[in-house]
């Protein structure tokens, strides 16, 4: 699956032909027979099927892709365009049909436990009466981890993207525009550069609004002396990007603002420098809060120093205090310290980093400076 990338040369192709096997050498481990996946974004993965409904069975011997008739035309071509070895049926709403004969009695079937609802597990033990069901957390989502050249190629154009497109946008603070005025430049930017999306609801938050993590742009012009946080990300081929700058509207200054800009870039800087293949995440996540607790900015410090990138937006391996995972190399990771303190404001620093044996290699790549 080679694509030409948004505005630049042809991305390599991704791996997704060893996907399948990949996947049926986890299903014994996992108690299972077969796996019905019913994840559209593991589907995706495993076929190349893009669209946004569909059963995914895998066994040993088959792989069985059911849609409807919207797909009909989409479904084989993108599977063959993958090289992938799946079977394509068109069942509309009669997909019992087609996937109850694969059941042998005693088969043992996994359903995805974090794709699956309440409604579709009784469903589905309704089609699937002689099989044995079977939870199964991660099964693709672990493969998702470690990422191909043609993952990372897709991911590096589109941290690419967002770093032209923070260029372009970023001097517009000085004029004091609004949230949302940046938020809809940002993000226009991005579209016009070749993104098929925003990776995520782009984040620009000043003042008091940049007190919160996870603001939403608002209505209020940004003023001199604002603490300004700007979280965003490009979506290209599927795969996601992930930043976050901050600044003061009209210079660094001194005073606490001052200080939290200088500290937080110092914790992730710290934090980045830790990340190599064999660390445990949870050092990740300490190293970054040592900083800050040191500075006596550790108790404004209150989400987790990371996450895993790709398909999605948030996506294993987590790097919070409390995981238990390794880091290991072609896992795609954000390092993201921050602090906010009501009354003041916030200050965020966000990179999108490669796990790579002797450390890491960033993929957003806009500066970083006070």
């Amino acid at each position: 699956m080679t694509r030409p990338a948004p505005g630049g040369p042809v991305l390599p192709p991704m791996e997704v032909a060893l996907r399948l096997d990949r996947l049926r050498a986890r299903l014994d481990g996992a108690g299972c027979d077969a796996l019905l996946v019913t994840s559209t974004t593991n589907i995706g993965y495993l076929t190349g099927f893009t669209g946004s409904a569909g059963l995914l069975w895998v066994d040993a011997d088959r792989c069985v892709l059911v849609t409807d008739g919207r797909y009909r035309d989409q479904a084989p071509q993108e599977v063959a365009s993958a090289g992938v070895d799946v079977e394509v049926q068109i069942a509309g709403a009669d997909q019992r049909a087609v996937l109850t004969p694969l059941v042998q009695r005693g088969t043992r079937l996994g359903l995805e436990a974090g794709s699956a609802t309440w409604a579709d597990q009784r469903r589905f033990a309704d089609w699937f009466s002689d099989a044995d069901l079977v939870a199964t957390a991660g099964l693709v989502e672990g493969l998702r981890e470690i990422k191909d050249e043609g993952e990372l190629a897709r991911m590096e154009a589109a941290a690419s993207i967002a770093d032209s497109a923070l260029a372009e946008v970023w001097p517009m603070l000085e004029t004091r525009p609004t949230e949302q005025e940046v938020a809809s430049a940002l993000d226009e930017a991005m579209r016009r550069r070749g993104a098929s999306d925003r990776a995520f609801e782009t984040i620009v938050a000043g003042g008091p609004n940049s007190a919160r993590p996870h603001a939403r742009p608002g209505s209020r012009p940004m003023t001199h002396g604002d603490l300004v946080v700007c979280d965003m990300g490009a979506i290209v081929d599927g795969y996601r990007s992930d930043m976050t700058r901050s600044t003061r509207i009209g210079g660094t200054g001194t005073g606490r603002e001052a200080e939290m800009l200088t500290v937080v870039l110092e914790a992730q800087v710290a934090g980045m420098a830790a990340v190599a293949d064999g660390v445990p995440a949870a050092v990740v996540d300490a190293t970054c809060r040592d900083v800050l607790t040191s500075a006596g900015l550790g108790d404004a410090f209150p989400h987790g120093t990371g996450h895993g990138v790709g398909l999605d937006i948030h996506e294993g391996p987590a790097v919070y205090g409390s995981a238990t995972a390794t880091l290991r190399s072609g896992q795609v990771v954000t390092v993201e310290p921050g602090v906010y303190i009501a009354g003041v404001g916030g200050v965020r620093w966000e990179d999108t980093v490669v796990v790579t044996d002797g450390g890491c290699r960033r993929l957003t790549r806009s500066p970083s400076t006070v």
